[in-house]
């Protein structure tokens, strides 16, 4: 895989069960790290690790070049704020992007931000590699647990 590819997303906020977050990267060896933290009825955080073939890396690439991220700046979006940040770093051959931004709760909130097709680009491509993450790890776990369900007992 190549070294020119990295991407981390960050979305989370302090409230009254603590610190709450989703984040996860790619880093470019083709390792997906993972964690997920809630203290919502004493819930803990959750990491998980795994390693992504060549052809998934691919695809997140072409999803990212497809969505025209890289040409966007984040200067008029919604800081940060009470309710919460989101956070998306990419690094794609000798361009890097960092953009950081609140919450995003509806499409309502995009519509009405300075920059709304800015972050209507943003908005779509985090949806679109969360859920490239989530069906990553859902497949890993599901043919895990296909695995470990048919393993032949030796005689």
């Amino acid at each position: 895989m190549s070294s020119d590819f990295y991407l981390r997303y960050y979305v989370g906020h302090k409230g009254k069960f603590g610190h709450e977050f989703l984040e996860f990267e790619f880093r470019p060896d083709g390792k997906l790290r993972y964690a997920n933290n809630s203290n919502y009825k004493n819930d803990t955080l959750i990491r998980k690790e795994a390693y992504v073939n060549k052809a998934v890396m691919e695809e997140l690439k072409r999803i990212i070049e497809d969505s025209e991220i890289m040409k966007e700046d984040d200067e008029l979006w919604p800081p940060p704020d009470r309710v919460g940040r989101q956070e998306l770093e990419i690094v794609m051959g000798d361009e890097h992007i960092s953009f950081t931004t609140s919450k995003i709760g509806s499409l309502v909130d995009i519509n009405n931000s300075k920059d709304p097709e800015g972050l209507r680009c943003f908005y779509y491509l985090v949806q679109d590699v969360k859920c490239l993450t989530f069906v990553f790890l859902l497949n890993k776990k599901v043919f895990s647990l296909i695995g470990l369900h048919f393993k032949i007992k030796p005689i």
